[in-house]
């Protein structure tokens, strides 16, 4: 039986006509990928360091990624939470592992584990206070993102993120990132926990500093409250250890995670220590495709590949490398470029200016990345970029700007 072919010539006016204008989608139409590159559908080629806003860890179709979904397909693809499957169980083994001592629960999304994360927080208020409804409120940073279910809105305070939906969910506060005394005079009995992400992302690449982590670690110990950790964009090597945090050496009591994990393939998933994993019990929490035995073979292939490639250390060396070659930009393009934030490859190039017109002459070029807040072009290479792909893209951006600065 041969299946018909997708239409590729009308894919503009079928979006135009059809999908919700929910995102400013760049004119261009991908339709192929191998590796750290994507082809659209005129057959141009890029070199794509958007990796899906860090989802495709491996690259695009990468063969042993490919392979262990091909293989699962053809023996289990959904068999419900009701039953136990060993993908599942093999894969929080793993993470574990990674993490420390605890436990970890399966969803779809970065979204659904940071609500995961702040039922969580809630269930520790009841603990420590005795009172459901009482000590609720969660400290987050300025500047987040944690998501568009209701829950993520209301630990977001970003106007383009809220508006339109308020009432939001009660009982955020927020304080200013690496500032610690920001973050102490919000604590009071009603606070249930902290939660921020280790290296913010769409609020512009913002990293936590180590010394920010280990005093929220403190505050958290003196306060019996939980210090939960967003990894969705930031983990899974992106900063070459596995989870960004660990850069710090600091404790996490709790930790979301997705986009990189499936290395393509939708999975999200926490991870709790032991004495909170307890306070998760059966009906508090569910998800129906949560950790099917598909999702979780794409994502222990994803593990596999970067214990096998070494990819952490490949992300470590040429990371530190590629930042020493960008801030070169600084010096060369003061009036564009203001500086270089972030760590192995989550790096952030933050401009004088609207990013939009240097990502489309990047575009124009043949690299493909996206912006962040704060007037930032964001640079997330999949793990398996070599040093000569970055030198590539950096190549094109010094183009880019030196044409800007020329015209």
């Amino acid at each position: 039986m041969t299946l018909p072919s997708i239409v590729r010539t009308n894919t503009a006016e079928l979006y135009d006509a059809y999908v919700m204008k929910s995102y400013s989608r760049s004119p261009l139409t991908i339709v192929r990928g191998a590796g750290v590159t994507v082809w659209d559908d005129n057959g141009n080629a890029y070199i794509d360091f958007t990796s899906g806003v860090a989802v495709n860890a491996l690259g695009h179709c990468h063969p042993v990624w490919v392979e262990a979904i091909r293989r699962q397909a053809g023996e289990l693809i959904h068999a419900s939470n009701l039953f136990r499957n060993p993908q599942q169980g093999e894969l929080a083994r793993r993470l574990v592992q990674q993490a420390g001592p605890g436990r970890v629960f399966f969803c779809n999304s970065g979204a659904e584990a940071n609500e995961g994360l702040i039922k969580l927080a809630r269930l520790h208020g009841i603990r420590k206070s005795g009172e459901e409804g009482k000590c609720i409120k969660i400290l987050c940073a300025k500047q987040a993102f944690h998501g568009r279910t209701f829950g993520g809105m209301s630990a977001t305070p970003q106007e383009k993120v809220q508006k339109g939906f308020r009432p939001l969910v009660p009982g955020f506060a927020f304080g200013e990132l690496n500032n610690l005394a920001s973050f102490a005079e919000l604590i009071d009995e009603n606070t249930a926990a902290i939660f921020l992400e280790t290296v913010q992302g769409e609020g512009g690449i913002n990293p936590c500093r180590d010394e920010f982590l280990l005093g929220l670690r403190r505050l958290c110990d003196q306060h019996n409250l939980l210090l939960m950790l967003d990894e969705v964009q930031c983990g899974i090597g992106r900063t070459g250890t596995f989870y960004a945090f660990q850069h710090s050496g600091v404790r996490a009591d709790a930790i979301g995670m997705a986009k990189g994990l499936g290395g393509g393939y939708p999975i999200g998933a926490i991870w709790a220590a032991e004495k909170h994993a307890e306070l998760i019990t059966p009906g508090s929490h569910g998800s129906t495709f949560g950790g099917t035995p598909l999702a979780c073979a794409a994502a222990l292939a994803v593990l596999d590949v970067i214990e096998r490639d070494n990819l952490l250390q490949r992300v470590q060396t040429n990371g530190a490398a590629w930042r020493v070659e960008l801030e070169k930009l600084v010096v060369e393009f003061p009036q564009q470029v203001k500086e270089v934030t972030g760590r192995g490859y989550m790096l952030g190039l933050v401009l004088h200016s609207d990013p939009a017109p240097y990502l489309a002459a990047c575009r124009d070029a043949g690299l493909l990345v996206p912006m962040a807040g704060g007037n930032t072009v964001r640079l997330l290479p999949p793990l398996i970029a070599t040093a000569e792909h970055l030198k590539q893209a950096t190549d094109i951006i010094r183009g880019v700007l030196q044409k800007k600065a020329t015209a």
